[in-house]
């Protein structure tokens, strides 16, 4: 263990973060600094257990930032927009995270970025939990640190909670509330990208310097509600919600999720084939409903 390069997880016990640092402990080509505001939580004494090294971690706290990532040789940085609900926090976490990671010499840092929408749409779209990663993609580019950006899609595991199916008012049946129409929107579980950032540290040279736009694979809401249907013996329809409709919806950032639709929905690219390489077991949604049945019981 002495001898392997270290890679430092912001967020190891969170959901994305925790996928990480399970991943590369698994995979044992690195030892693992786990990174947390909390060390006594079960999540941190499990990834421990594992053979983690936890430390706390502050995102805000520069002090405990340098002693994070002190001596290690790359890092896996996920932000939390939905948190404080305040993009320029998330912009200030991540530059303070590249401008450490430039000093103390970081060889590879993959960050869980999104496009910058503000700006790729002139200025016609904003959503805030988009466009500061967006923003933290470009300053890591800036000052010249090795980077790779992962952008990862809709997650399955939306189902479960905010978008999860809602009881129809008019009858005995569930909806939908997704802004897509007809067109497919890329998809992925948290669980598998894990394994994913695994891969890319594993092969520095290939990684760093892209953006990758990946996905498990694209599906209508028609075709999300047909999967769902079936694996829970429901029946759920596509509300035909429209963006203009959702974006006045009493939820928190209705209006940037709905400009995120927008923009995705005009810029659906994803790479599925390097997806499927980095993780040859990456499931479908159809795989992801059947193995997750307890967590839709709330519905």
């Amino acid at each position: 263990m002495a001898n392997k390069k270290v890679i430092a997880v912001f967020g190891a016990t969170g959901a994305q973060g925790g996928s990480v640092a399970r991943a590369l402990l698994d995979a044992k080509h690195f030892t693992v600094r786990a990174l947390t505001r909390d060390v006594t939580k079960p999540s941190a004494l499990a990834l421990k257990d594992l053979g983690a090294e936890v430390k706390k971690c502050d995102l805000d706290d520069e002090v405990s930032l340098v002693t994070a990532l002190k001596g290690v040789y790359g890092a896996f940085l996920v932000t939390n927009f939905w948190e404080y609900l305040d993009q320029e926090r998330e912009v200030r976490q991540g530059k303070l995270v590249a401008d450490l990671s430039k000093r103390l010499g970081l060889k590879h840092v993959v960050f869980s970025g999104l496009e910058h929408v503000h700006k790729l749409s002139g200025g016609k779209l904003t959503a805030p939990h988009f466009d500061g990663k967006g923003e933290v993609e470009e300053y890591f580019r800036s000052i010249a640190v090795p980077m790779t950006s992962v952008r990862m899609p809709f997650y399955f595991e939306n189902f479960h909670g905010g978008l999860k199916p809602a009881k129809a008012s008019d009858g005995d049946y569930y909806t939908l509330v997704l802004p897509t129409g007809d067109v497919p929107l890329p998809g992925i579980s948290i669980a598998d990208i894990g394994v994913i950032v695994s891969n890319i540290f594993n092969s520095p040279e290939e990684f760093i310097g892209h953006d990758l736009n990946l996905g498990a694979e694209a599906l209508t809401v028609k075709q999300y509600a047909e999967i769902l249907s079936k694996g829970l013996g429901k029946d759920i329809r596509d509300s035909k919600i429209t963006p203009e409709a959702f974006e006045k919806l009493s939820i928190p950032q209705a209006k940037g999720v709905a400009d995120a639709f927008r923009f995705t929905l005009k810029n659906p690219e994803r790479d599925f084939e390097l997806t499927k390489r980095l993780n040859p077991k990456v499931r479908s949604f159809q795989q992801f409903v059947s193995e997750s049945i307890e967590a839709f019981k709330n519905i």
